[in-house]
């Protein structure tokens, strides 16, 4: 098969981009010839799989957005595509990936009429729209099983297009025989002392992952207690900064930016903070727990049921509250690391979260073929 696969930005660090390229990686490996467009790439290309940039104008990341789905559907009318597999919204989608969360949710429950009226607004409900409506042809691979009612609720999206995908948390972060060694040398790059504590926050788009709650709660633990945050992603962070600085813990935040290095990371660190304002499913979570490494994480994320059932750490309920936080992260710093362990080597060998991507190649190729019947 031909398949085009859409995204609007690739970055080397965000987790829809990880998932995107491990999904086409295995569609290459199935024999079926996979073409990426998209309208900016960054990191270095991947050998078996052929980028396209397509050209795209605006200055507004939404009217780029629009300027790219402008331009894919030109592509795509020129060219032999079987399937086209789009990994944001947008119109003229065979399948989407639903790696983000409900934008109608958001738009009429979080925020007033003023943004509704907004032109990134009105463009993002009309391309969820295009995907979801009854009237639409689109087949959803679905990764939050929480946000299946809510796509519902907006849309009334028919049951038999929707698909559930199980997770796909790479096994290179299992927590491995050499773990201590692994964690004494990152400790050393950070220049740690053997007695502070590291919190880990992981991942793009630090307002949506509740930065500021954690910094706010490192400025709430006691004194006496040495630790440090370490934040990794690719995101402006001028203003978590200046709060780092208003609360006089800003010799405690550390910003390195995006980092290939995860696995050692997450030996290094003592606990991985997550109070995501929201969060679709939350990959980080699954790969914190297999390395053995505790999690707090708000309810609100869709894979913090696994961290509930395994115990591996703790969820926090709705409403958010710093206090009950700032205790619970008290709490986990004083179960020993080789209990953490345990738990996350059980979890490690047993979870059902690996295989995402061979399970999206099989329906992908499920759909083309009764698309083309």
């Amino acid at each position: 098969m031909n398949l085009a696969f859409a995204v609007f930005k690739y970055f080397p660090f965000g987790g829809m981009q990880k998932n995107m390229l491990a999904i086409a990686k295995e569609c290459a490996q199935r024999g079926h010839q996979v073409v990426i467009y998209t309208g900016e790439w960054q990191g270095e290309i991947v050998p078996e799989l052929d980028v396209k940039i397509l050209p795209v104008k605006g200055i507004s990341n939404h009217q780029r957005n629009r300027s790219f789905s402008e331009a894919l559907q030109k592509t795509i009318q020129r060219e032999h595509v079987d399937l086209v597999v789009g990994f944001n919204k947008m119109p003229g989608l065979d399948v989407y990936y639903a790696g983000d969360s409900c934008f109608a949710a958001k738009a009429y429950e979080d925020r007033s009429f003023l943004y509704r009226m907004t032109g990134r607004c009105k463009m993002s409900l009309a391309f969820e729209r295009a995907v979801f409506a009854k009237e639409s042809i689109s087949n959803i691979l679905l990764v939050s099983r929480a946000e299946r009612a809510a796509y519902v609720k907006y849309y009334q999206t028919q049951d038999d297009r929707i698909f559930p995908l199980p997770p796909g948390i790479s096994r290179q972060c299992i927590m491995s025989s050499d773990a201590q060694a692994i964690r004494e040398s990152i400790r050393r790059d950070l220049d740690v002392a053997e007695d502070e504590h590291v919190f880990l926050a992981l991942g793009s788009g630090f307002r949506t992952k509740g930065l500021d709650r954690s910094i706010q709660m490192l400025a709430a633990l006691p004194a006496s207690l040495k630790t440090r945050l370490i934040v990794v992603g690719q995101d402006k962070n001028s203003a978590f900064v200046s709060l780092a600085k208003k609360l006089g813990v800003d010799i405690k935040v550390c910003f390195l930016g995006g980092r290939g290095d995860v696995p050692a990371l997450l030996q290094g660190a003592d606990v991985l903070l997550h109070p995501a304002y929201r969060e679709n499913t939350g990959n980080v979570l699954l790969e914190a727990m297999i390395a053995g490494l505790p999690v707090v994480v708000t309810d609100v994320c869709g894979y913090a049921h696994y961290v509930e059932s395994a115990k591996m750490g703790h969820v926090l309920p709705s409403p958010f509250c710093l206090s009950e936080y700032t205790s619970v992260v008290q709490k986990i710093l004083q179960v020993s690391r080789d209990e953490w362990q345990g738990i996350g080597k059980l979890f490690a060998d047993n979870a059902d979260i690996y295989h995402r991507p061979k399970r999206a190649a099989e329906l992908i190729e499920t759909i083309a073929g009764y698309r083309n019947d």
